[in-house]
């Protein structure tokens, strides 16, 4: 018997009572408040009281009011509950495609927060900033190791950020050589961000579609790589989880017509150790340190997307850029080709000395993590596909992507089911994307789970599917078990509730408890 079965044959007061009991369901922190109620108590006032009005005139009426009055224990019991509604990596796997939630390792957080690297101001001398400079150094010597690159910079703070970076290096090159050219070429199953780049550099997008193997067509390419064309922007591994085949022809066929290849590596997690993009064709690239380098990830940041490059872009990488001379490390500002700054002092320190941290701790090791985010992938491909439905039929990489048609004969699509596996104690995987798969689920383990994690969310998946076939209600209708159900996504998005009527809360709980009731809570319009 499950939680649902249990409340079936009870009333809807108490079922609501027994949830909220179940899952401590937790109201706003103002319908708590009380006139009266305290956590503290203050000293008597020894200095003379004022009026806040005379002092402070308008800015006083700037100042929070209907303030909660709550007791100490409610404050703790509040945020504690809240603190447990969260999902994190360190509370079960997320299986985002494309995202590449990785777990942090407890290491890196301990020497990003070592004195004399956590506190060190950025603007203090370089004589004085030799460790700080050399973690800068010796990160970019362990990129250009694994990518197979000539120069780096470390300063972009996100995936985005460095596309950017990377295009406008590949501007300058070309525009040194007398013509920056116009179009940048973009396969269908290139990242999102891509285009969005492109345009920002100042160039224009010429998509190509990918054959039905989620490949590039050779002969179709062609046709496309013309004078006109800058660069190709490449994602590879695919978002579709599968490798390029072609990939070092297509570098050619680019560099015979003075073009570049641009290499987005967001997906480097499933190449790094055991080839080289350098090796096969690539001019530029950046890298994700979140994706492939175990930095944290989420809440906007701080991120970071540095940028490694073969030899004839190095004149033109954004200053400074750290040089080591006898030993001594300094920042190099004289570089009159650069394309500038792109990002304040040398980027995002604290997220540079974690992926260093990291990538020492694996050293030439780093092979068995891509070998194991591959192995975790095609494990889970493998007990899913019997179930549903594989696009493309390629090896998979470091995530595999299905469709839901087979769930959509019964009604339920990738949404239901992404919302169903909530009920199941997991992360939902990333839906909908990439957008040349019809109804995608894209599913990437990472290297951190374990076959007994992987085998609870196979279980998952395979009892979701079943329920799709005999019970799809349940499925289009869930989340259950969370404590609120399934939301208007679409009127959240056009009409959302960004503040709320404490007082009128307040009033409204006063009301609903003298008789027996919860009180509910009253949104602004």
């Amino acid at each position: 018997m499950n939680e649902n079965d249990a409340f079936t044959e009870m009333d809807p007061l108490t079922i609501k009572k027994a949830r909220r009991h179940i899952s401590q369901n937790e109201g706003l922190i103002f319908e708590k408040s009380l006139p009266g109620k305290r956590g503290m108590e203050l000293p008597p006032l020894d200095v003379p009281s004022i009026d806040p009005a005379k002092t402070l005139g308008e800015f006083a009426r700037h100042g929070i009011t209907d303030f909660p009055e709550v007791s100490e224990i409610e404050v703790i019991r509040h945020f504690t509950r809240l603190s447990t509604w969260n999902y994190a990596i360190d509370l079960g796997m997320y299986p985002l495609g494309s995202c590449t939630m990785k777990y942090n390792p407890r290491v890196n957080e301990f020497v990003a927060r070592l004195e004399g690297l956590a506190t060190e101001h950025p603007l203090q001398p370089d004589e004085v900033s030799q460790g700080c400079l050399r973690v800068i150094h010796d990160l970019q010597k362990c990129l250009l190791e694994i990518t197979g690159m000539d120069a780096a910079t470390l300063e972009p703070v996100a995936g985005a950020q460095g596309e950017l970076t990377g295009l406008l290096l590949i501007r300058s090159y070309l525009e040194s050589k007398g013509n920056p050219r116009e179009k940048v070429l973009i396969p269908d199953s290139a990242h999102g961000t891509n285009p969005a780049s492109v345009v920002i550099a100042g160039y224009e997008v010429q998509n190509i579609k990918s054959n039905e193997r989620g490949q590039i067509d050779i002969a179709h390419f062609r046709e496309f790589v013309t004078d006109e064309v800058a660069a190709l922007m490449i994602t590879n591994p695919s978002t579709l989880g599968v490798y390029e085949e072609n990939i070092a022809e297509i570098a050619e066929i680019l560099h015979a017509r003075g073009a570049l290849l641009y290499m987005d590596g967001a997906n480097m997690n499933a190449l790094a150790g055991v080839t080289r993009p350098g090796d096969f064709g690539v001019d530029v690239m950046h890298l994700n340190l979140h994706k492939t380098f175990s930095t944290p990830h989420g809440g906007g940041g701080p991120g970071a997307g540095p940028v490694t490059v073969k030899k004839i872009l190095e004149p033109f990488l954004p200053v400074p850029v750290v040089k080591e001379t006898n030993g001594r490390f300094a920042l190099d500002y004289d570089r009159p080709k650069s394309i500038g700054r792109v990002r304040a002092y040398c980027g995002n320190f604290g997220v540079l000395l974690r992926a260093l941290a990291y990538t020492l701790a694996y050293g030439p090791r780093i092979r068995q993590a891509t070998e194991d985010a591959v192995l975790n992938a095609n494990y889970i491909r493998k007990h899913l596909e019997d179930l549903y439905d594989l696009p493309y039929n390629l090896p998979s990489m470091h995530e595999v992507v299905f469709s839901d048609a087979r769930q959509r004969k019964h009604g339920v699509n990738t949404m239901d089911i992404a919302k169903r596996l909530i009920d199941y104690g997991f992360h939902p995987y990333t839906t909908a994307f990439p957008l040349i798969v019809p109804g995608a689920l894209m599913i990437e383990p990472t290297e951190s789970e374990s076959k007994e994690e992987c085998d609870l969310f196979i279980d998952a998946m395979r009892s979701i599917a079943a329920e799709a076939e005999t019970n799809p209600e349940i499925v289009k209708t869930a989340p259950h078990a969370t404590r609120v159900g399934r939301l208007d996504e679409v009127a959240a998005a056009r009409k959302p509730i960004l503040r709320w009527r404490p007082r009128q809360n307040q009033d409204a709980q006063k009301a609903a408890a003298s008789r027996g009731e919860q009180a509910p809570v009253v949104p602004t319009a």
